[in-house]
């Protein structure tokens, strides 16, 4: 029977990147691995590891997955007891080699290795300045035109140029830069994407989420503030403030999808806000059934929230595969779903008969959400309730998630009752933004939500938004 290769949907937000740097440490590369090894859900394209002896930078970068990449034989030629590591989805540049980081070059500066996740709503002005200026750019990341920046930058010493530098950009940016000698750990005014700093015996560590620390034994020390530069060396840590203060804008969907559930983000317990969700969903969208049931793994800690508000039994009556690739063989003789039923398979016995409540933490196109309703009802549910744990997405990020166009985006053009009716189930519900921000204990507007307002904290984008609406 012939077959096709098939390359299978998806239909979740993608934040830009995860990293990782240590210093002090007699196998700083393997630290990096395992680092970015439990950061791996931040970014699936590529990875790349760059390591300090001291005098040199040694680098290795490649597409895949960290385990495929990083084998011993790599690991071992990253010599040094300093590193950083980054691992990459794309929402600036290409999907090659070429953009995968740390990005590193020798500049009158000195030799210097860069990460960065986030993304700079200004770049592709800058850039064509810079390259007007006699630039040669070897990527299409916006993260090269930072390392073009320092390398211009007339300050007398690295700390001066980067915020030089860093005071010319626009938009969310987290930062490892390697020197031979030092770190610098550092996060955009307004602190959008999350970088944290951790303590492992005589060494120090940075990274997006705790449970990189969790991993290697290291103990969490503190947040990277907004607007902070925080210089690491052998000496210890020197703050540096390089911006003034503006208001936070902390991107509140890491809370609700894209870290790990067992990461301390923003100060706070990921777990525990995603499980507040679930409750505060039961208080809003009651609804009589039997089972509450989790798309998994994303939608377990606010439907166990929801469960434990509502006095429904919580049951796994999802059950996701873990090793589906981004694409594989299907059969000629197409059999319905099958993307889908190649991730998630319902258990029969448990859902049938059954009114269902079935909890995600978000819904895109609606496209995969569709699917999965109709997965549960062919598994003999007699009912099917949608809850979400977030407010309807009506606008695309443009702070270092990769989304898509507004008009791809389910909720921005249609109403729940709408969506309801797309998606074939009996009831729909999200999770209001107060509740949102309830959940996060956002007392003070220090998180961005511009993905359920449409309206956006940097002028850049909001003139560019507002100059499409009139168009």
């Amino acid at each position: 029977m012939s077959c096709k290769t098939h390359t299978i949907e998806d239909d979740h937000f993608h934040d830009h990147c995860g990293v990782f740097g240590i210093l002090g440490h007699a196998e700083a590369a393997k630290m990096t691995y395992l680092g970015l090894y439990a950061l791996q859900h931040r970014g699936q394209e590529s990875a790349g590891i760059a390591s300090s002896d001291g005098v040199q930078l040694h680098v290795h970068k490649s597409m895949g997955h960290v385990q495929e990449i990083f084998t011993p034989a790599v690991i071992s030629k990253l010599s040094g007891e300093s590193a950083i590591g980054h691992t990459r989805y794309s929402t600036a540049g290409d999907t090659v080699l070429t953009n995968a980081q740390p990005v590193v070059i020798d500049c009158n500066k000195g030799k210097l290795a860069l990460g960065h996740n986030g993304n700079l709503t200004n770049a592709i002005e800058l850039r064509k300045k810079l390259e007007h200026r006699g630039s040669i750019f070897q990527t299409t990341s916006d993260t090269e035109v930072i390392v073009h920046l320092i390398a211009r930058s007339n300050a007398r010493n690295l700390s001066g140029a980067i915020a030089d530098a860093l005071n010319q950009v626009e938009g969310a940016y987290s930062l490892l830069l390697l020197t031979p000698d030092e770190i610098f750990a550092i996060r955009d005014p307004r602190g959008f994407r999350p970088l944290a700093i951790g303590r492992l015996n005589g060494s120090w560590v940075a990274a997006s989420e705790t449970c990189a620390f969790d991993l290697i034994d290291a103990e969490y020390v503190r947040d990277v503030e907004p607007g902070e530069m925080v210089r690491i060396s052998r000496s210890g840590l020197e703050s540096i403030r390089f911006a003034p203060e503006k208001q936070n804008q902390f991107c509140i969907f890491e809370h609700v999808y894209f870290s790990r559930p067992d990461s301390v983000v923003f100060g706070k317990p990921v777990n525990e806000t995603r499980e507040r969700l679930g409750r505060l969903l039961a208080q809003e969208h009651p609804v009589e059934a039997d089972i509450v049931v989790p798309v998994p793994d994303s939608g377990v800690p606010a439907a166990v929230g929801y469960a434990a508000e509502s006095g429904i039994p919580f049951r796994m009556g999802l059950i996701r595969n873990h090793y589906v690739g981004r694409t594989f063989i299907e059969p000629s003789q197409a059999i319905r779903d099958f993307g889908v039923k190649l991730k998630l398979n319902p258990i029969r016995r448990m859902i049938e008969g059954k009114r269902v409540i079935l909890v995600d933490d978000s819904i895109v196109r609606g496209t995969t959400s569709r699917k999965i309703v109709r997965l549960v009802r062919e598994a003999g549910a007699t009912e099917v309730h949608v809850r979400i744990s977030c407010p309807p997405t009506i606008s695309p990020c443009y702070y270092g998630v990769d989304t898509p166009r507004r008009e791809e985006l389910i909720a921005a053009n249609n109403s729940v009752e709408e969506i309801r009716q797309y998606l074939g189930a009996d009831s729909l519900g999200y999770v209001s933004l107060p509740s949102l921000r309830a959940a996060v204990q956002d007392t003070k507007g220090n998180f961005c939500t511009s993905c359920y307002t449409g309206s956006y904290p940097t002028e850049l984008v909001q003139l560019e938004v507002e100059a499409h609406r009139e168009s």
